[in-house]
């Protein structure tokens, strides 16, 4: 942008344009007007209804932006192969995925269980009448509230899902005047999020006219007073745990300059590292929602849920930890993972976007749970490959290779020059520096 633009402005009425016209007033914000529309045009589908479908995901919507969509083979969960979708920008989670994926397959694959799918939504509210007739009167609220919100839950509960439970919680030691009304819910193969918060939203507007009509409540010009109602991203009873094990003896290949014994031994003090230290936690935790987000978008799933939920179980024993362990035992190595996740099948972009639907096809049409466990195990085959690289060989000569054509696409390589270099580094460490060094002396000696 030119100094004569840098400047303050309001746009008004921005969302009611048409495309053209936003794709129009981004561009004459920038220098170069006629180039900054031909780059985000030319990311437009070339098929107009397709297109418009896009268009209408998200608001202000003037271009698309690509992430390459790759799939990892090998997958092997509860004795069902999968072919794995994965959407990531990384070039080195596909290649690790699928390195793990081929390892597990040939010792038992990766098991897995659904241990719970509840989710949760809250409606928060002040209570200044007298907390006695609240507590005394909350069964018939109850019974109120799951008649009030029928209309909602019916199809839901058809498929065997719906409302599970509603609790009064006090949070007075905290906020003065301050109750909770916490509902569980089960949403099937569905996300659930614009259902939950359907469901809470009539709960919270029922609640007052529960109270302004109830003859025991007058007295108090208004007894409640509702701040929010909305569903919470953190799901510690809609969770799966994924596993591999073998003998330790079946590790003695992973590295030529260690035994099985002496791997397992060093991977699980790398776990155990992560475990106790929030600085390592937080990469090692990466590295699993490289596999799970790359799924969840693939899926069409909201993998920022996914990832604030994992983000907070990982603390609640009171400080940031690692979501995997390990298990030693006698000549048994065990890896596990925990994690809540909230996925769907059904509804939103799961059936709406055209690859979202095509990734689960791919996986066989699973149902909600069936995704979790696949999801679970490509995070966990993830992070089996980073620790792996860690305590062995380094994470950067693997990462490094993958990343090579990055690097040499930013230097504007040749298909030629490409090709040298790719049969230079097989033998050679990879660096920005060392290929952009390796392209002056190659484009040197061709002059």
């Amino acid at each position: 942008m030119s100094e004569g633009k840098k400047r303050k402005f309001i746009l008004k009425g921005f969302s009611k344009l048409i495309k053209e016209d936003k794709l129009k007033i981004v561009a004459e914000m920038m220098d170069n007007q006629v180039e900054t529309v031909e780059l985000l045009k030319s990311f437009w589908h070339k098929d107009v209804e397709r297109q418009k479908v896009f268009d209408e995901f998200s608001e202000n919507t003037i271009s698309n932006f690509y992430i390459p969509y790759g799939v990892a083979p090998n997958f092997i969960v509860n004795d069902k192969s999968y072919l794995a979708p994965l959407v990531i920008e990384e070039s080195s989670v596909v290649a690790a995925a699928s390195s793990s994926a081929r390892f597990w397959s040939e010792h038992g694959g990766f098991k897995a269980e659904i241990k719970g799918v509840v989710k949760i939504g809250q409606v928060h509210f002040l209570w200044e009448g007298d907390y006695k007739k609240l507590q005394f009167s909350f069964d018939e609220l109850k019974m109120f509230l799951r008649e009030r919100t029928k209309n909602i839950t019916a199809k839901m509960e058809s498929r065997g899902g719906g409302i599970l439970n509603i609790e009064l919680v006090d949070m007075r030691d905290k906020i003065d005047n301050y109750f909770q009304i916490k509902v569980s819910f089960d949403t099937r193969d569905s996300m659930g999020a614009n259902f939950i918060n359907s469901c809470l939203e009539e709960i919270a507007n029922s609640m007052e006219n529960f109270f302004l009509e109830k003859d025991i409540f007058k007295g108090k010009e208004k007894n409640c007073k509702i701040i929010m109602s909305i569903l919470s991203n953190y799901t510690p009873d809609c969770l799966v745990r994924t596993w591999v094990n073998c003998k330790i003896s079946e590790l003695d290949n992973i590295d030529n300059d260690m035994s099985g014994d002496e791997f397992a031994e060093k991977f699980k003090l790398a776990v155990k590292i992560a475990e106790i230290d929030p600085y390592r936690a937080t990469t090692h935790n990466k590295g699993i929602f490289n596999g799970i987000d790359a799924v969840a978008i693939a899926t069409g799933n909201d993998f920022r849920a996914i990832e604030a939920a994992g983000h907070t179980y990982a603390s609640k024993d009171g400080a940031y930890s690692s979501l995997s362990h390990v298990q030693i035992e006698e000549d048994n190595f065990k890896f596990y993972l925990e994690i809540p996740l909230a996925m769907g099948t059904v509804g939103g972009l799961t059936s709406l976007h055209p690859l979202a639907k095509h990734s689960l096809q791919m996986l066989g049409n699973p149902s909600a749970e069936e995704l979790m466990m696949i999801a679970s195990a490509v995070g966990l085959a993830n992070n089996f490959a980073a620790i792996r690289s860690l305590v062995t060989k380094g994470i950067q000569i693997g990462h490094m290779k993958m990343h090579l054509m990055n690097i040499l696409n930013n230097f504007k390589a040749t298909k030629d020059e490409k090709k040298k270099a790719v049969e230079h580094f097989m033998a050679h460490k990879v660096s920005f520096s060392s290929v952009e060094q390796f392209l002056l002396n190659l484009r040197s000696a061709t002059k």
